[in-house]
């Protein structure tokens, strides 16, 4: 059972979800509060998994609620109830809220809602892994990054293709607008998994906001050494590029999220990084003691592997399936049975080729590739093909 409260200042709003979700009853346990103080309430008593809270309330409005939730509670996944005429208050509330919901609510895209955001709780057996990355509202940008973002939208005339091209090679912007972008609250009938396209419907003003005035988009202030930072970019950046190439040859249509998940698909390590710097620099000796694995160490140290930690928090944050699947899994991609070419697939095939040296792609594949999956998805011949195509020459 998943435990749900839900707060709102109006009872008949209250009245009215009580009804629309009567038949989800066998699946949640559900409690109602009015307002804010009653919600903290029943918190400081009763173990909850969500909350779903409104944004104007007298008292307490839903970001000191949920801002008080995010400090006190860490591992619930906080979704917001708003209207449209509070987008300003919604705003304040990207750097607390998981995920948004518009009124009036509708029960299918509610529970889809839920269900997506503690689908990959499993992943994270450990606790207090869970609410460190419960508890993120940004995965900060390279410094470099960031400035020129401030600069260019300092100017009296920003130019958006610029801003595109900045955000679209910075992991943490990316996967913040695409959050955004995504929820409920705009109310999309699709998934958005394209930074470029994210940006041109959010808007010049509202990227404004999140960088220069509520600073959600933020700078790395950390001991981490930039080398890390600097190698991690390269070949996120890399990755998500070959991957989109793969697509494109292949699947065209997952070609935009095959980009998005290549750029994204390591961001587990900075998660862990940043957050348990000397547990992932444990992780990293074990791998080079023991001649194993980055991610099989990662195991062993934290219960979860950088791939489970950065899916779990792409699938708080709302972000489209097959992005979150192709991270989760990029690793072990046969965990997925399936006999179709997805984004998991580039992103699968485009890691390795930027991680293996040439002579082993084209002459010992066996030992990087897990030829059982590639079998079953009939590309076993395309790799060396591939590998010559967009590794080795300027195409």
């Amino acid at each position: 059972m998943i435990n749900i409260l839900f707060v709102d200042d109006e009872p008949n709003i209250l009245d009215g979800l009580q009804r629309m979700l009567r038949s989800m009853r066998h699946e949640w346990n559900m409690t109602f509060a009015n307002g804010g103080a009653e919600a903290l309430n029943i918190l400081s008593e009763n173990k909850m998994d969500v909350i779903v809270s409104d944004m104007k309330m007298p008292g307490m409005d839903g970001t000191q609620l949920l801002k008080t939730v995010q400090d006190t509670y860490p591992h619930i996944v906080r979704i917001v109830l708003s209207g449209y005429s509070e987008m300003a208050l919604t705003l304040k509330s990207v750097g607390i809220a998981h995920q948004y919901l518009s009124k009036p609510c509708d029960s299918e895209m509610l529970k889809e809602i839920v269900s997506r955001a503690c689908a990959l709780r499993n992943l994270l057996p450990d606790e207090n892994l869970q609410q460190i990355v419960s508890k993120m509202h940004t995965v900060q940008s390279l410094p470099s990054v960031y400035n020129e973002l401030r600069q260019e939208l300092s100017l009296e005339e920003p130019r958006m293709q610029k801003i595109g091209e900045l955000i679209k090679t910075d992991i943490g912007m990316t996967v913040k607008v695409l959050q955004i972008v995504n929820s409920a609250f705009f109310g999309l009938r699709r998934t958005v998994s394209d930074a470029n396209e994210a940006i041109r419907f959010l808007g010049l003003d509202t990227i404004s906001s999140l960088t220069l005035g509520i600073g959600v988009f933020s700078h790395f202030e950390t001991k981490i050494k930039p080398e890390f930072f600097a190698s991690l970019w390269q070949h996120s950046i890399a990755v998500g590029g070959t991957a989109k190439k793969i697509a494109q040859n292949t699947l065209s249509e997952t070609a935009n999220d095959s980009f998005t998940a290549g750029l994204i698909h390591d961001i587990g390590k900075l998660i862990l990084n940043i957050n348990l710097p000397e547990q992932f620099a444990k992780a990293e000796e074990i791998a080079k003691q023991e001649n194993i694995s980055n991610w099989a160490a990662e195991k062993q140290i934290f219960g979860s592997n950088h791939a489970e930690v950065g899916a779990y928090l792409l699938s708080l944050w709302g972000l489209p399936e097959s992005v979150v699947e192709a991270v989760a899994f990029h690793h072990q991609p046969n965990i997925i049975q399936t006999t179709s070419f997805t984004p998991l697939t580039a992103v699968y095939i485009s890691n390795i080729f930027h991680r293996s040296p040439t002579e082993v792609i084209l002459k010992q594949p066996e030992t990087v590739f897990d030829f059982k999956y590639l079998e079953e998805l009939n590309i076993v011949q395309k790799i060396p093909f591939w590998y010559e195509k967009f590794m080795q020459t300027d195409d």
